[in-house]
């Protein structure tokens, strides 16, 4: 099968992502919307080579979760698909809807193969040290409660972009922290372009705080909860996934723009979710770093991480320990400012010239890596029937 046009799909917690490929990941055409009821794919814009009822020669999805049992990129079956549902209340804002779009994609285009690209697979080959909880091992063992990682394809696709940008030969494997800074956070541990460690969990509720979700917190608070306020399972679900983060604390939004423009009017609870929200993210720095016994290279991606200059140079101050030095003007030319989200620019490094550690803003292309992984997981597929 000759693959000619591949169209991709990123569905988020509230938007969707698209765009049109040709092998290699180069990139036709792209863009963004806000979830679309009924999601009437024909009425997508920005579809480029798609445009007038043209078919795409396949489909690749991103899927948050992907359990123990996927490790790589698959083929979407009707098995597929019920191990995607069956995911559902691990990965509550982000399973359901990849799985609409596979099947507005099959109505779509029921001849057209599809493939699921998860964010886990990145991180399925964590050491036990690093996946196991300090709970009854049996937890582990009998009902698979395991540290699983997420944001992966974009740490995966960072991770070989620091590469070709350092290209400096070097004795052993980059130590790269790479911080993905989104409406999701996550920081991860990565050795050239292997995982490490990384922050999020069994679920993507661990780790850093963000827009909406709490990231890690004491879970003797929950407990707390459930005796003492009577909150259901179903109530501390809603608050820890939608209504904590920059949201809870601030009072105003999940949306970092929003918070940093309150912050700036004086709103004091905005200026403590800034605070706090740097620090978490700063903490988890210097845990990765030690993980891996230095640092070469701090990278800052996502769309906080990519365009607000403010909150790297907040993370990055108290960094200079580890070797980490930023040059306040290379920062704020690095990448346009967080309100312009729509507007491209070249990674960067935004380092001294001088510091033991890069820093780089890299404007990570998720959509870009799903597309490699379609052709090669379909292409594996042909060359299976040829034999």
């Amino acid at each position: 099968m000759e693959v000619v046009n591949i169209l991709v799909f990123n569905a988020g917690s509230s938007s969707l992502k698209f765009g049109v490929y040709t092998p290699g990941g180069e990139k036709q055409s792209s863009g963004e919307t806000g979830w679309p009821p009924g999601l009437p794919l024909a009425a997508l814009p920005d579809l480029g080579p798609l445009q007038g009822g043209n078919t795409p020669d396949a489909i690749g999805h991103r899927v948050v979760h992907g359990g123990i049992r996927f490790e790589e990129s698959v083929r979407v079956t009707a098995a597929v698909k019920n191990d995607i549902k069956s995911l559902f209340e691990l990965a509550p804002l982000h399973n359901p809807r990849a799985l609409e779009v596979i099947e507005a994609c099959q109505k779509a285009f029921p001849r057209v193969p599809q493939v699921a690209v998860f964010d886990t697979a990145f991180f399925s080959k964590l050491p036990p040290s690093e996946t196991v909880y300090p709970l009854p091992y049996e937890w582990y063992a009998d009902w698979g409660i395991r540290r699983f990682g997420f944001h992966g394809i974009s740490h995966a696709y960072c991770s070989g972009r620091v590469a070709e940008l350092m290209r400096a030969p070097a004795q052993e494997p980059a130590r790269l922290v790479i911080c993905h800074l989104g409406q999701g956070c996550s920081a991860a541990a990565i050795r050239g372009t292997e995982a490490v460690a990384t922050t999020m969990g069994f679920t993507p509720l661990e780790g850093l705080m963000m827009g909406e979700r709490s990231g890690s917190v004491d879970p003797g608070i929950l407990l707390y909860v459930q005796r003492k306020h009577g909150l259901s399972p179903e109530r501390l679900e809603d608050v820890l996934n939608r209504k904590s983060g920059l949201l809870g604390v601030s009072g105003v939004s999940g949306d970092f723009r929003e918070v940093e423009a309150a912050a700036q009017r004086g709103n004091e609870q905005a200026g403590l979710a800034l605070e706090m929200f740097a620090d978490r993210v700063r903490s988890a720095i210097g845990s990765l770093a030690v993980t891996l016994g230095g640092l070469d290279a701090l990278v800052f991606t996502g769309g906080i991480g990519e365009h607000s200059a403010p909150l790297r140079d907040m993370v990055c101050r108290g960094l200079e320990c580890l070797g980490v030095r930023l040059d306040p003007a290379r920062n704020k030319a690095g990448r346009p400012p967080l309100a312009s989200l729509a507007v491209g620019g070249a990674d960067s490094d935004i380092a001294v010239a001088d510091s033991k550690a890069r820093i780089w803003v890299i404007q990570t292309e998720e959509e870009k890596l799903i597309a490699r992984e379609t052709e090669r997981v379909i292409g594996r597929s042909v060359d299976k029937v040829g034999r």
